[in-house]
């Protein structure tokens, strides 16, 4: 069976529009900075800005050039440079890597390539390139990179290069916890087009009952917890936790700073007040774990996030947003680099779910109580390294995106992970309890 020629169509104008949207931003973000902050790393967990720009057009040569187009290669003698598994991010500066100006020599060339093999791809026949996979990979991957270069403008000194409007404010309080009704629910997908391999295979999962904040914990929450004394107490931390708090002396969120009675915080350059009603962000794993028991809660696990997300009791089945299965709007939640900063609880209530849950899309992403691995039925797609390799206790998940994923790679199956020590990601958290 084959694609019609009309849907077809569609599709390479979809992909094509998508490939665009991640190269304005990969644009931005590299543009905004002069060539000495392209090539310094602002922090040992980053690599510099010029190493992500040229790493997203070799993936994007490897897979869309080489792979799907059976084209010559534009730059075989740099693929071990860009191999993010062959260099630690603390290392990549020693690298002789290209300069900025042969960077984007180098991601136009591979950008003219992919863009004539998508002209001329059916679409169909593989399951590499079925419905786009393959560029929809690519789109992602590069939106990924986005974030994590985000991430670095986040760590860097100086003054501020980034600026946008501020999130809308909220429509109301939202406070308070929902239950969510015990039984089974349809967890990941086998329908998404563009889902990742560690989506995959749709099961079911039966969760008993249990309750979820309606929001995730605010900065006037875990304001409380500091001024309680929360990160003197180790009742709170689990053991691997206390030892992090110790051992990296953590005190409050990263980029917190004490301002009188109050915190301020730093945002990309600029200080400002913390605003109390806005998701707190810039917390590890433990801290979360930490403000959880405090609270005389715990996190969620991977399954009650994602049942909170999908699960819709009308109907029984799984939807792919909170908000039903239309692709996010702007109404619908804080996505894209939009805004830099979360948005206070309750400012999208045409993102909420059917239970009542607020934005558990966009934000922040949250962290949830269960380590990264594969789902039942789980198959490694296109490649081991993209999730298989990073199974185990080492790494926890992350649900539901920050105010810097774009909306290609954010989801209601979508899944994140990191170490538990992380705090340079966008991350944040609410709370659970049994009923």
């Amino acid at each position: 069976m084959t694609l019609e020629t009309t849907e077809a169509d569609r599709l390479r104008d979809l992909v094509a529009a998508e490939l665009g949207r991640a190269r304005d931003r990969t644009t931005l973000l590299t543009e905004a900075v002069d060539e000495g902050d392209l090539v310094r790393q602002h922090s040992p967990l980053m690599s510099p800005l010029v190493w992500d720009l040229a790493h997203v057009g070799n993936q994007e040569e490897l897979w869309l050039v080489r792979d799907v187009g059976g084209r010559e290669p534009v730059r075989r003698d740099i693929d071990e440079l860009y191999d993010a598994f062959k260099h630690p991010r603390r290392d990549r500066p020693q690298l002789p890597l290209l300069t900025p100006g042969e960077a984007r020599r180098y991601v136009a060339t591979v950008r003219d390539k992919a863009l004539d093999v998508l002209t001329r791809s059916r679409l169909e026949g593989t399951p590499l390139v079925d419905q786009g996979f393959a560029f929809g990979m690519i789109v992602q991957h590069e939106q990924q990179h986005d974030e994590t270069m985000l991430a670095t403008h986040q760590l860097r000194g100086g003054p501020a290069v980034l600026d946008a409007p501020p999130p809308p404010p909220a429509a109301g309080p939202v406070r308070g916890e929902v239950l969510v009704p015990g039984g089974p629910f349809t967890m990941g997908t086998s329908t998404e087009a563009w889902a990742l391999d560690n989506e995959r295979p749709a099961h079911q999962v039966f969760v008993p009952a249990f309750h979820i904040d309606r929001a995730a914990v605010t900065n006037a929450e875990y304001a409380a917890f500091i001024a309680d004394g929360g990160y003197d107490d180790p009742r709170w931390w689990s053991t691997a936790g206390w030892d992090h708090r110790q051992s990296a002396g953590l005190r409050a969120p990263l980029h917190w700073v004490r301002d009188g009675d109050g915190w301020s915080a730093t945002q990309f350059g600029r200080i400002r007040p913390v605003v109390p009603d806005e998701p707190v962000v810039h917390v590890c794993f433990y801290e979360a774990e930490a403000y959880a028991a405090w609270a005389g809660k715990r996190l969620p696990t991977e399954a009650e996030w994602e049942k909170a997300a999908r699960f819709d009791p009308a109907t029984g089945r799984s939807r792919r947003f909170p908000w039903g299965d239309d692709t996010p709007t702007p109404e619908h939640a804080n996505l894209g680099q939009r805004h830099l900063r979360p948005a206070a609880a309750g400012a999208y209530p045409m993102g909420v779910s059917p239970l009542g849950v607020h934005q558990l899309i966009g934000d922040v992403w949250e962290w949830v109580a269960t380590d990264f691995t594969g789902y039942p039925g789980f198959a490694a797609f296109p490649y081991r390294e993209y999730s298989e390799v990073f199974f185990g206790s080492e790494y926890k998940v992350l649900r539901g995106g920050s105010f810097g994923t774009d909306r290609s790679a954010c989801r209601g199956t979508f899944r994140n992970w990191d170490y538990p020590i992380r705090r340079q990601i966008f991350s944040g958290f609410r709370c659970a309890r049994d009923a």
